[in-house]
């Protein structure tokens, strides 16, 4: 009898400790996601204002989801326009239009406003900004998850970008000039070279976004494909797996 109430005395005691000590792993293990969720909002520049700096990213306004402009407006008005006024556009206006053209729809997948084949997204974005209120001039990525932008080149590049697309007055005139790339192996990767094919399918779908976007701004954009990519890569100093697909100036009309 002596050995049983031991026994269970015992028991009740490595129980009890057990139970603490699983608190205690579960207490830290909260304490640890919670400071690793707080950094990585502090290193993706949540919670920063619109147009504040955050580790070298600006961080752009929240996109906005309604409009009084109908997708069905928006087809019937678009047209591509070649000509703008030398008048500023707005950061939200810029917001607006990298949010169309890549911008995030599904947090958890990281779904994009485009479709992409196998979601495998292998555009990358460009801005070369001339003339926005509150954003200073240079050559920007677009960073979709975050929503912000990354300076990369801290000099207006849009007379050299228009030399490089045979010299084409839409691009030197632009307030902005946006530059579609890919890197053709996050698709080629899964679907060999059929999947060439479905980058440009892609990059298509994202730069009518642009368009239809423009559009409800009441903004003047075209796409341009004449250009030599030589030209175009060494202008932005793209990395060698990227190569360029479109420019879209952008301007007010």
């Amino acid at each position: 009898m002596l050995k049983i109430g031991l026994y269970c005395y015992l028991s009740k005691k490595v129980v009890i400790f057990m139970n603490k000590t699983k608190l205690i792993i579960m207490f830290v293990a909260l304490i640890c996601l919670g400071m690793g969720g707080f950094f990585m909002m502090i290193g993706a520049g949540y919670g920063s204002e619109p147009g504040k700096h955050a580790n070298g990213k600006i961080k752009l306004p929240e996109p906005k989801y309604e409009s009084d402009t109908s997708v069905e407006k928006a087809l019937l008005e678009r047209r591509s326009v070649r000509r703008y006024k030398d008048e500023p556009l707005t950061l939200g206006e810029v917001s607006q239009l990298l949010w169309a053209a890549q911008g995030i729809t599904g947090q958890r997948w990281g779904f994009k406003t485009a479709p992409s084949a196998g979601a495998l997204y292998p555009l990358e974005l460009y801005v070369l900004v001339g003339n926005v209120d509150g954003i200073a001039r240079g050559v920007y990525k677009y960073v979709p998850r975050g929503h912000e932008l990354l300076k990369v080149i801290d000099e207006d590049l849009r007379d050299s970008l228009a030399v490089a697309a045979l010299r084409q007055s839409c691009v030197r005139d632009g307030a902005i000039d946006l530059v579609f790339t890919a890197v053709y192996e996050r698709t080629t990767g899964k679907y060999g070279d059929r999947g060439i094919r479905y980058v440009y399918m892609e990059v298509g779908h994202a730069a009518e976004n642009v368009c239809l976007q423009a559009v409800s701004l009441g903004l003047g954009t075209v796409v341009v494909g004449a250009f030599r990519d030589e030209e175009v890569k060494k202008v932005l100093s793209l990395p060698k797996e990227e190569s360029p697909l479109c420019i879209m100036p952008i301007g007010r009309i």
